[in-house]
């Protein structure tokens, strides 16, 4: 591997770390693509298009499987966010929807 040339899990990482401290849209269309998974069934869940972020965010976390949640990955504005990207989004003060632990 050449230098300054990462993995696509390193650069995942980066662009993630690199938005965590940008003001976020959580009215923005969103895009989820969930990851694949050998024991989940085909066809469980598939991509998925929520007209607000903050809906595609809260299915991620509260709803998705696990195992699929890790290789997921969320387009906002163009911006991608991985399993863990999704995961502070959701954990952020300014998330503007009751978390599930809040509702329990």
């Amino acid at each position: 591997m050449q230098f300054g040339q990462g993995t696509r899990a390193e650069e995942m990482a980066m662009i993630v770390s690199r938005h965590s401290k940008e003001r976020f849209d959580y009215q923005a269309t969103a895009e989820l693509f969930p990851g694949k998974s050998a024991r989940a069934k085909s066809g469980v869940v598939k991509y998925m298009r929520f007209d607000h972020a903050v809906n595609a965010i809260r299915f991620a976390i509260e709803q998705l499987p696990t195992e699929l949640l890790l290789g997921a990955y969320l387009e906002v504005d163009e911006k991608r966010y991985d399993g863990r990207g999704i995961r502070r989004l959701y954990d952020r003060a300014d998330y503007p929807l009751p978390r599930l632990a809040q509702v329990a």
